[in-house]
């Protein structure tokens, strides 16, 4: 079951990130600037962050296995909406509709948090997070390849066949679960605000994550620009090709998952931060452009997008350990936050790069990193949250003791 669920959720997430390989043809495809274009991936973030406070809360009170099957239905009619958009404003909007429903990863890993125990939490979260990385991988590298051979509607219209095709398959497949809150809907969507007030290691946590995920999406739809772009003079496809030397953090999260159970989240964190910085340095090189600068290109992309990823496994064992009665809610918070700092992020890459060049881009990283990094650094270590993990990964131990 965990490996369906990891399957779900990379089909999902890919949904969010193909669109960056593709926004290249569809500048040309709808005769709109390149910057123009980055709207729709812009579109998609926003319509996600949205998603993410309208439809995720509804995990605490719906059975999973219908809210995930309707979802993921609705996806692919968005995605055939796109496909067949006639112009930049009806594209801006299908995807904007995409992101909104596409949020089913963010359902299910609460619902997995749920169904295994506190020290084995971390790795669950690890093998969801490999299947997500996959998605992204291969969307993006699906995304640049299709479109460069078949025009930028094709890959639109392959990822609605799949979308749709896996809503039939999991309406049956899936668990039934009971859902454990019976708040109505707008009790449901104030809670993630009053958990935001509440518990200030979950706004620590939003921090660290809409930075850092602020930063990878500045560099990815930066580095679209930079590969077709006069530097290198290359097709969308360059970006597919590019996205799968990230593919070692398929095989980082798991072992990540597993460094959190035994450790805890904020050493972690710690790693991801330095590393997320480190990264804005080596991508820099890529200003040179030829073989050295693509060398820098692929090293640092591979740097961040482990560092990316490990956070986010860190920072969702951290929150679920907050409130196992409320892990939807806060899931909602905390993806509300991230992909408010992922669109602006996006926004900000683009008009980095149309004012300043790669190096612009880079420098934004930076900026993000050091943010992250300074907060963590001047954390109370020994609060309530940590309490709380540490007590929770000792709990499972002794559990996983007794069972043994």
């Amino acid at each position: 079951m965990i490996f369906i669920l990891a399957l779900t959720c990379g089909v999902a997430v890919g949904n969010i990130y193909f669109p960056q390989a593709v926004s290249p043809l569809v500048a040309s495809g709808l005769g709109v600037s390149p910057d123009t274009a980055a709207l729709v991936v812009t579109a998609a973030q926003l319509g996600y962050t949205a998603g993410n406070f309208l439809l995720v809360p509804l995990g605490d009170r719906l059975p999973h296995r219908p809210l995930i099957a309707v979802l993921l239905g609705v996806t692919g009619i968005g995605l055939l909406g796109a496909a067949g958009a006639a112009g930049l404003p009806a594209l801006v909007g299908a995807s904007a509709m995409v992101g909104m429903t596409t949020v089913v990863a963010q359902v299910i890993a609460p619902m997995a948090a749920g169904l295994v125990p506190a020290d084995r939490r971390g790795a669950v979260m690890g093998t969801l997070m490999s299947g997500s990385v996959g998605g992204i991988l291969l969307a993006r590298t699906f995304g640049g390849m299709i479109g460069e051979w078949l025009g930028w509607r094709a890959p639109y219209l392959v990822a609605a066949v799949v979308a749709l095709c896996l809503a039939a398959a999991l309406a049956f497949a899936l668990p039934a679960t009971v859902p454990p809150s019976r708040q109505p809907y707008p009790a449901l969507l104030a809670e993630p605000l009053r958990l935001l007030r509440r518990e200030p290691d979950l706004r620590r946590t939003c921090l660290y994550q809409a930075t850092v995920f602020g930063g990878f999406q500045a560099v990815w739809t930066g580095v679209a620009l930079l590969l077709t772009g006069p530097e290198y003079g290359l097709g969308a496809q360059a970006v597919g090709l590019l996205a799968l030397v990230s593919a070692a953090t398929m095989f980082c999260a798991p072992l990540t998952g597993r460094q959190v159970d035994r450790r805890g989240s904020e050493p972690v964190a710690l790693v991801v931060m330095l590393g997320t910085l480190a990264s804005a340095g080596v991508l820099a090189f890529g200003a040179l452009g030829g073989a050295a600068g693509l060398v820098a290109l692929a090293a640092g992309t591979l740097l961040l997008d482990v560092a990316m990823q490990s956070g986010t496994i860190a920072n969702q064992a951290r929150i679920f350990a907050l409130r196992p009665d409320a892990r939807s809610r806060i899931n909602t918070a905390y993806m509300t936050c991230s992909f408010l700092g992922g669109s602006t992020g996006s926004w900000l890459g683009a008009a980095a790069y149309g004012r300043f060049g790669w190096t612009g881009v880079c420098a934004l990283l930076a900026v993000l990193a050091t943010v992250a990094l300074a907060r963590h650094l001047l954390r109370r270590p020994g609060g309530a949250r940590e309490t709380r993990e540490a007590a929770g990964i000792v709990a499972g131990n002794a559990e996983a003791k007794s069972r043994s």
